[in-house]
């Protein structure tokens, strides 16, 4: 498979500058006019373990990552070992001569299978278990190795600045790491750095020693290398305004322009980065806030405030924001997994008292604490089904960062129009990447509060407030707490019109009735365009069907099978509940193959597709070892079904 495109990498124990150094080469390539992907896998633990970062530039726009690496940035003997053998030939492979003699058997953090697979690798070719052994496997392929001697360097670096700690220069070892890889693109400097300053712009001395740090790689690259290994990254001219955003801050900001001025959550990865994100801007001022970019004029004049309360433990949150979002306010609470299972009474509360709630599901894998730093899509049935009984709910999955930016604003808009819980489905895969777009535009985030009352009521003295009337659509008049003749009663009982408990039987039919019949009415409101994306010929060989972040690989690699011949085209389900039934059910039913793509084991969407529309799906693409797929992947998997090559089951296994 061919690219114009070009993929990095770099890894190292966690808790050694990893996310800086990879932040600081996408934001470099990126102020040079590149298109940036990247995404970032680490371990469930805080400081040692292993930790990687892959960052992907082109010139065209990319939306997800490939498996194979094009170079790799190391400057410990763990990424060496674990990495060594994705990089294509002709790649190349940065690392320090200091750690060749260190063997695999002293690498602790390397898991049994990883040693075995690397002993049998080398023991086959009459290699020692070291790092230049593995780095020969490497050579042999073609691969380019390129020693730093970093240390020698960085006491260079010492002698410039005046600075003899060697704690305080060891730091900038993974600074030179992603200087040393633009030397070798021929990048210009300059860019590179613009973005320490701009990294550490918080602390200017620092910024100015890691400054002289990538000088010094630089000098020392030119010299040793000839500036390169034949593949050069140059800047391209661009007019269009962009911004770089990480995934978990990307929806954080939306909640801020949609009007959200609660947020409740207990850390649990990887919604956390979300919640943290908003305590850092809990006073929001708009003109002055750092976005990586700038933003429409409508947003630059907002200042306000949002309450973020980190709960002790996740009935805590859910029924937080509940209370909050029944005095008015646009409140939301974000969890994953586990902390969404400890939510289902508290969001049951909310559907039987109409209460309009937003729930941000960021879904990692499981069962139980299962894969807790690890991506999945494994919660699609717990999100649909959550709670006992029946009450209505609207589920919607954001395919990618502008979807979510955008689909933030619609959650508040449905939560309070329709008066019921909303699930925003998301997932680790989108928590944690990050990527260059075009700015978007605040303006159409717009805010509809429904039948929300803010002026008082204007009854009879004798009348009593109906809360819960009886109406045609099922959507009642809803006050704030507090509104002057608004007087009612909430319970998480079966109740009347007032809220008053009852178990009257005709009662209970008629207010089962009402709030279920909204679900109707949602259905015939909500835009299509809101609910499913469709790319592609409508007569196309393959027919892909998915959901969530694997909507970037799929619209990738479709580009690529375009290319080749091969004609597929994709239905991105977004609305889940309630299921567009209709739209779908015209779509499959006219396709030659249905192929469902999904990131779980049992193919969930599959199941609701066929449980809603009775169309079959019988070839699936799955993965659920923890890793995002890869353009590479989806493209290879595709192409075998095309051929008529492939199983009922195509299950992906790519990532370290």
């Amino acid at each position: 498979m061919k690219r114009n495109d070009f993929s990095w990498m770099t890894g190292g124990a966690q808790g050694s500058g990893i996310d800086t150094s990879a932040n600081i080469f996408a934001k470099a390539a990126a102020q040079g006019g590149l298109q940036v992907f990247g995404n970032r896998e680490y371990y469930s633990n805080i400081k040692g373990e292993h930790s990687y970062f892959r960052v992907r530039l082109s010139t065209d726009t990319i939306r997800s990552h490939v498996d194979t690496v094009d170079m790799l940035a190391t400057f410990d003997d763990e990424t060496v070992a674990r990495h060594a053998g994705e990089v294509r030939k002709d790649g190349a492979i940065i690392y320090d001569p200091a750690l060749g003699k260190n063997t695999i058997e002293q690498i602790s953090t390397i898991e049994a299978n990883v040693r075995k697979r690397l002993y049998a690798e080398l023991d086959g070719m009459q290699l020692p278990h070291t790092v230049e052994g593995v780095l020969e496997v490497a050579r042999r392929r073609g691969v380019h190795i390129y020693a730093i001697p970093y240390m020698d360097l960085l006491k260079k670096v010492g002698e410039k600045i005046g600075e003899t700690s060697l704690s305080s220069l060891t730091r900038m070892t993974n600074v030179m790491a992603v200087a040393a890889s633009f030397a070798l693109l021929g990048y210009p400097e300059a860019n590179v750095s613009e973005a320490i300053r701009k990294q550490f712009k918080a602390k200017p001395k620092v910024a100015e020693m890691n400054v002289t740090a990538i000088s010094t790689a630089y000098e020392y690259v030119t010299e040793k290398y000839n500036g390169g290994f034949g593949y050069k990254l140059n800047p391209v001219e661009t007019s269009e305004k962009r911004m770089f955003l990480r995934g978990s801050s990307t929806i954080g900001i939306a909640k801020i322009l949609a009007g959200c001025r609660l947020q409740t959550y207990y850390p649990i990865t990887p919604a956390s980065d979300e919640s943290e994100y908003l305590e850092a801007h809990e006073n929001i001022d708009m003109e002055n806030m750092e976005i990586d970019s700038p933003i429409a004029s409508e947003a630059k004049t907002m200042q306000t405030s949002i309450a973020v309360v980190q709960t002790e433990d996740e009935i805590a949150a859910i029924t937080m924001a509940v209370g909050g979002a029944l005095t008015g306010v646009r409140s939301s609470t974000a969890t994953s997994g586990p902390g969404f299972s400890l939510m289902a009474e508290g969001i049951g509360w909310a559907g039987i008292n109409e209460v309009p709630v937003v729930v941000t599901l960021y879904q990692r894998g499981g069962p139980s604490t299962g894969l807790p730093t690890r991506h999945e899509q494994g919660d699609l049935r717990f999100a649909l089904h959550i709670g006992h009984g029946d009450f209505p709910r609207i589920v919607l999955a954001s395919g990618d960062l502008e979807e979510a930016f955008y689909d933030v604003a619609k959650t508040f808009n449905y939560a309070e129009k329709y008066q019921m819980p909303v699930i925003h489905i998301v997932d680790k895969a989108m928590a944690n990447s990050d990527q260059t777009y075009k700015v978007f535009d605040p303006a159409l985030a717009k805010i509809e509060r429904g039948a929300l009352i803010t002026d008082g009521i204007q009854a009879d003295e004798d009348a009593e407030f109906l809360r819960f009337k009886w109406t045609e659509s099922g959507i009642s008049p809803r006050p704030a707490i507090g509104t002057k003749g608004g007087i009612y009663w909430n319970t998480g009982d079966e109740h009347d019109e007032k809220g008053h408990i009852s178990e009257d039987p005709t009662n209970r039919n008629s207010m089962m009735e009402k709030r279920m019949r909204k679900l109707d009415v949602v259905a015939r409101e909500i835009p299509l365009e809101e609910k499913v994306h469709f790319y592609g010929p409508k007569d196309a060989q393959v027919t892909l069907v998915s959901w969530g972040s694997t909507k970037g690989p799929i619209l990738d690699a479709m580009e690529v099978l375009k290319g080749e011949g091969i004609s597929v085209n994709f239905l991105q389900i977004r609305l889940i509940q309630p299921f567009p039934t209709e739209y779908v059910k015209g779509i499959l039913s006219n396709a030659k193959k249905i192929v469902d793509v999904e990131m779980n084991y049992t193919g969930q969407l599959g199941g609701v597709i066929r449980e809603m529309t009775c169309v079959p799906v019988e070839q699936y693409i799955l993965k659920y070892n923890g890793r995002p797929m890869s353009q590479e992947e989806i493209y290879g998997a595709v192409r075998q079904i095309a051929e008529g090559k492939a199983p009922n089951r195509v299950v992906l296994t790519n990532g370290a």
